[in-house]
């Protein structure tokens, strides 16, 4: 867990009682002084601030959140904070956080469900007010953990089943109808999917866009071509491993994340594929310049900073809230950007092509 709270460190090496012996004045008047409650002599509130600042004090959110039921403190849950999307995803929650006077705990689950159960109980023993959420699974159990502690929760780039719940996420199906509708278009008929997990809501909707490109091109939709994994380089190497070992290879991959491209394009590397004379590659959310040299990537981004953004307003909201509202689901729009990772098959692929 990376904890972007240095005050907590500073409380920890100086108390009030420091200050109000610094000061000459009893603990009780420096109490009034940082709280602005009660009447201090003009003189002895400067001498209070001055040995204040002069101890570096800050005061102890923990101890003021018992009687606030407040701890000004948020949790940022994601999958694999390395991957570029969740990097901007957790600046946009930070800025807005921060504008608000909240600080933000930033904790990382690999997809692990136990990893994840750990890092909320750790959470809920801070006492967070809120908590956004990635989940592990499309199970309403982490949520529900959440929401029975009165913790607001909202949770971010997929759905949970069987729990009301704000959600803010991308256009998945139809981020995933953009890309296979423009391989389709281009004249492409065998066209693999390299997906995450098949029982999470993500992978489930850029399936379904998918198949929905398919038939509207009236193509029919082959199990063998559908491989799904993790949202991880190392599986999407190993998926592109297995369609090469193929009889006959796709002449088109649709790489339903950036880090499954990346390890997509590694294996095609070294099978001596040619991107995109050989095969053509869209990707569903983009890709650093450190991952991707040549060819630039056709790809779906997502707004994540926005996303970011509207996830953290949205729990603020929550957590000002007496009593629980309507929950919603907000999906933002993708955009489809052109480079140069596609084009028309030159035949259908084989393993001699």
């Amino acid at each position: 867990m990376d904890i972007h709270a240095p005050d907590m460190i500073y409380a920890a090496m100086t108390t009030i009682r420091d200050v109000a012996k610094r000061a000459d004045v009893a603990p009780i008047t420096v109490s009034r002084v940082l709280n602005n409650s009660g009447y201090v002599k003009p003189e002895t509130r400067a001498r209070v601030e001055q040995a204040a600042a002069e101890l570096h004090y800050v005061p102890n959110m923990l101890a003021h959140s018992f009687r606030s039921n407040r701890t000004n403190t948020l949790a940022l849950v994601v999958t694999d904070i390395t991957n570029p999307f969740w990097t901007t995803v957790a600046r946009g929650v930070e800025d807005v956080a921060s504008a608000h006077g909240f600080s933000v705990f930033f904790c990382n689950t690999d997809e692990n469900e136990a990893k994840q159960a750990q890092y909320l109980a750790a959470l809920l023993r801070r006492r967070v007010d809120g908590v956004l959420l990635a989940p592990a699974t499309s199970s309403g159990a982490a949520v529900q953990s959440l929401t029975q502690q009165k913790v607001g929760v909202v949770v971010i780039d997929r759905r949970v089943e069987g729990v009301a719940v704000d959600t803010v996420r991308g256009d998945s199906v139809g981020g995933a109808h953009q890309l296979v509708r423009h391989l389709t278009d281009l004249g492409h008929r065998r066209i693999a999917l390299l997906a995450g997990p098949r029982d999470l809501s993500v992978s489930q909707e850029r399936a379904a866009g998918y198949v929905q490109a398919l038939e509207e091109a009236a193509l029919p939709s082959d199990p063998a071509l559908q491989l799904f994994g993790a949202f991880s380089v190392a599986s999407g190497r190993v998926m592109m491993q297995a369609l090469l070992a193929q009889p006959a290879r796709p002449t088109a991959i649709f790489a339903a994340s950036n880090f499954i491209a990346a390890g997509a394009l590694h294996a095609m590397r070294e099978a001596n594929l040619r991107i995109p004379e050989d095969v053509s590659v869209v990707v569903f959310d983009d890709l650093p310049d450190p991952y991707v040299t040549e060819p630039l990537l056709t790809v779906v981004a997502q707004p994540a900073y926005e996303l970011g953004q509207i996830a953290a307003q949205r729990l603020l909201e929550k957590i000002g809230q007496s009593e629980q509202g309507d929950v919603c689901d907000i999906l933002l729009p993708v955009r489809l950007i052109m480079r140069r990772s596609t084009q028309a098959p030159v035949s259908e692929g084989t393993m001699d092509g």
